[in-house]
Order: C-alpha cells, then structure tokens, then sequence
C-alpha cells in the first residue's frame, strides 16, 4: 500500500514539473517613471520579448487579435494627461486568420503616459497591462499582469 502511495506521488509530481515546464512566459515587463518637472512625471512601461515572438499594438482593429491595453487604477493625486502611446518598430501585416491588417512589435515596445501630481507629492501609480503574444506557431491566451511605479 504505501509502495503505491509512494510511486502515485512521484508520478504526481513528474507531470507537474512537466506542465510547469511548459508554461510559457516571452514578455518580461519593466516600469519607469521619469520625473519632467515637480509635478510632472514621463511612465514607461516596456516589453522584451523572446525571439520570435510579438505583442500587438494598442491600435489593433476590432475583429483582430487582442490588442495591448494600458489602464490606470484611479489616484486622486494624479493626473494622466493624453492618450498612452507606442514606442518601438511596429511591422503591420495582413493576418489571413482575422482577415485584416494588424500592427504588433517584435523585440521590444514601450507604452508611454504623462501623468501630472496636483501637488509635488509622493504617490504610486499602479494599473494593469493585457497584452496577448504569438509566435508563427500558436498564440497565447491573453494575459494581465499588474504595476505599480513610485512617483517621488
């Protein structure tokens, strides 16, 4: 009996380690703040990611792929100021599956917001990123992680 337990146990914890091992994860997240002024603050949030794979823009036409989105939790001392916007090398193509043209990044892409304090304080600027990456194999299921940067 307990010679069972112990060979089910061990064929538990193989499977495990191989679904562990399988979880993909080609974007690595950075976030910045750059301060402009006293109450006025550049946030960057950039994406590496593996070779060959790609993030698409937050431009993507409904009927696409998911598009990247940037939201902001609500700081009553804070200020975002504009529209977030891309920074990196886009490539757009015509994706046969969605049957239109979408833009996406490689490499690397930023997201850039201005944000303003109402007064010269110290706060947190924190929010979510969905993104959704493929390769010229497959596609991930879009995922959200969350930030949160310092403003100081």
């Amino acid at each position: 009996m307990m010679k069972r337990f112990t060979l089910t146990f061990a064929a538990v914890l193989i499977v495990l380690s191989a679904l562990n091992a399988q979880v993909q994860n080609p974007v690595k997240w950075n976030y910045t703040a750059s301060k402009k002024s006293d109450k006025e603050y550049i946030v960057t949030i950039s994406a590496t990611l593996e070779p060959n794979w790609h993030i698409y823009s937050m431009n993507t036409p409904t009927g696409g792929p998911v598009p990247t989105t940037v939201t902001f939790k609500r700081n009553p001392l804070v200020t975002i100021d504009g529209k977030t916007t891309e920074d990196g090398r886009p490539k757009t193509v015509h994706d046969e599956i969605f049957g239109i043209d979408v833009k996406y990044y490689g490499e690397t892409v930023s997201f850039v917001q201005t944000v303003k304090l109402k007064s010269p304080v110290k706060t947190n600027l924190s929010g979510t990123v969905k993104y959704m990456v493929c390769n010229d194999k497959m596609c991930l299921p879009p995922k959200t992680v969350p930030f949160n940067i310092q403003l100081q």
